[in-house]
């Protein structure tokens, strides 16, 4: 709590040399769009961000050593989540309510990677640092003072995250009950957590495994929640030496993971209630997953006279890896109607024919779609949806990467 005073007084600002002195930083009237404007005039400066970022860590871990045992062994998914989150602060500084919401979430799941939030003010002395060096002799008060305060701001929401949660476990404990691989590079798991999970179907979360215990990936959910509390994961393989191929190759029944806080905001609205509207599931890959749990909770509701239309996208005939579980919901519920969409376009628009397929087959203006896939079919499905005359407050989608 005196941290969380000292992060959002009204009276620290750093100066050269890292000190501090009375100033004006906004909390809840945070002037965001300032601080942007003064980021964004001199972002020669501090770019190319994986340059401001090892010498970010460089200095934390050279001030505070003890802090990389709270890291993976490799450092490569951390940069990249970092410069994501950079990014997504810098262009989104202007909506500072949207901004808090998303970081105090944030803060809510970094509870499970063990930060307290005397972290976050070494992480702020190592940023302050990292900046001089990257700016070299152009770096100047004002620049530094933007960039803290946009921490400062985001820290302040991630503080208020934690302190919220501190009711529920950073993470769950789970049990694999069960592991199923599908292809040689993917595979359903199903885990069941040693103290009750509570989630909305739609949504995901992060999963580690012993193997990398500092690893952390997110996954979506599969199943709606169930009375005996499994959970099913899908998930593919993406790399060598990674949480996925752990999940995928060396996990077994038996073994324990950990899973994180759910998150995402891709559920139904209004639980238990009938849906106010047609739906359009659109999902690819493992996206099925999602459309599978919002299809298992649509399953024990009054559908009235609503249906749902899933378009399911794949490579070919072996990318479909839990057709049994497709054909099952349709042959049951008369409300669905699933469209299969095979093949694969052009190298730099693969997800091209699935786009199309949505397109062209029928008015969704006034449905309430939902989409899920790789980000880059995501971004493609929804630029298309746009072209429908579907508006953008009716499109749910997972976290694209430039999103915390």
């Amino acid at each position: 709590m005196r941290l969380r005073r000292q992060l959002l007084s009204p009276d620290r600002r750093p100066e050269s040399g890292g000190a501090t002195r009375p100033a004006r930083v906004a909390h809840p009237s945070y002037d965001g769009a300032a601080d942007q404007d003064v980021i964004l005039r001199h972002l020669h400066l501090t770019s190319p961000f994986d340059v401001l970022i090892a010498h970010l860590y460089e200095a934390m871990f050279a001030h505070r050593p003890y802090l990389r045992s709270l890291f993976p062994s490799s450092m490569e998914f951390q940069r990249k989540h970092l410069e994501a989150i950079f990014r997504y602060l810098i262009e989104n500084l202007h909506r500072p309510d949207e901004v808090a919401r998303e970081f105090t979430r944030l803060g809510r799941d970094h509870r499970k990677l063990g930060v307290r939030p005397v972290h976050y003010e070494t992480f702020e002395s190592a940023l302050c640092e990292a900046l001089r060096r990257t700016a070299g002799p152009a770096w100047h008060v004002e620049l530094e003072g933007a960039w803290v305060r946009m921490l400062r701001f985001a820290v302040g929401a991630m503080v208020e995250g934690a302190e919220a949660a501190l009711a529920e476990p950073p993470d769950w404990p789970a049990t694999v009950t069960a592991h199923e691989p599908r292809r040689p590079d993917l595979a359903v798991l199903r885990v069941r957590t040693h103290e009750p999970y509570p989630y909305r179907a739609g949504q995901y979360a992060s999963v580690a495994s012993p193997l990398l215990p500092q690893a952390w990936r997110q996954y979506s959910l599969a199943t709606a929640p169930r009375p005996d509390g499994e959970l099913e994961f899908h998930v593919r393989q993406t790399c060598t030496g990674g949480v996925s191929e752990a999940l995928v190759a060396h996990t077994a029944v038996g073994d324990t993971l950990r899973v994180g806080p759910p998150a995402g905001a891709m559920t139904l609205d209004e639980e238990g209630a009938a849906p106010t509207r047609d739906l359009l599931l659109i999902a690819s890959g493992i996206g099925w997953a999602v459309a599978k749990s919002l299809l298992e909770e649509l399953a024990g509701r009054r559908m009235g006279a609503r249906s749902v239309h899933l378009f399911l996208g794949a490579d070919g005939l072996t990318g479909l890896y839990d057709d049994g579980a497709v054909a099952d919901l349709e042959r049951r519920r008369p409300w669905l109607r699933v469209i299969p969409v095979l093949g694969s376009g052009p190298a730099a628009d693969p997800y091209r024919p699935l786009a199309d397929a949505v397109a062209r087959r029928g008015d969704w203006s006034d449905h309430l779609a939902y989409v899920s896939g790789p980000p880059a079919m995501v971004a493609a499905t929804v630029a298309r949806l746009a072209g429908t005359h579907l508006p953008a407050d009716r499109v749910r989608h997972d976290p694209l990467p430039d999103a915390p």
